[in-house]
């Protein structure tokens, strides 16, 4: 008769491959989720751009100055938070709150650009279809860097705890920093079609 092994004797790579970590999977879903919403904002935008005769209209003039140098930042942040990432890598905790702690800092002027913006633009939600989509979009892009500067900053505050983040433990950093890329790109993609389009 064999003896039972002892589940708690088995190696971390075996209890890995029973147990595998589908966080990271859970957020490209997640992302993929939120790809397809944006994705369908983009295309709405597009459509009314499309069919109108003037875009956008002469009352809803759009600033660039102040959204280029927010993409700027907001581009920027991406570099600094891999740099955290590379941090924990090497055991530099006290590194990987450094960059995580400017990254979220970056994020929080992004979103003071953008309030700052909205306050001064001269015209409103519900003014015309493109300054409703406007809204809309930056808004809804908005809501999602202030849930990164939200995990980002959680981040930091597990990092406290000593042995919560190593070199062979890191997900939640690396999620973060996914996360964050994500957030960059889509701001990326918003610029060129509500900014930079407008141009020509």
């Amino acid at each position: 008769m064999e003896t039972p092994i002892a589940t708690d004797t088995l190696p971390v790579e075996a209890t890995a491959e029973e147990h595998p970590d589908f966080r990271t999977f859970g957020l490209f879903t997640f992302l993929l989720s939120e790809s397809l919403m944006f994705g369908a904002l983009f295309a709405v935008y597009l459509s009314y751009r499309g069919g109108a005769a003037e875009w956008p209209p002469a009352e809803t003039e759009v600033e660039l100055l102040l959204p280029a140098l927010n993409t700027v930042l907001l581009v920027s942040s991406s570099f600094v938070i891999n740099l955290g990432n590379k941090a924990v890598k090497n055991n530099d905790i006290p590194g990987l709150r450094k960059w995580f702690g400017i990254t979220a800092l970056m994020g929080t002027i992004f979103l003071g650009g953008q309030v700052y913006e909205y306050m001064n633009l001269g015209y409103g939600l519900s003014t015309n279809v493109f300054s409703n989509c406007f809204y809309m979009m930056t808004g809804f892009h908005g809501l999602h860097v202030l849930l990164g500067v939200c995990l980002i900053l959680g981040v930091v505050w597990r990092s406290q705890r000593d042995g919560h983040y190593s070199s062979h433990k890191h997900t939640g950093v690396e999620m973060a920093e996914i996360y964050w890329h994500f957030v960059d790109i889509i701001w990326i993609i918003l610029f060129a079609l509500i900014y930079i389009l407008t141009l020509f």
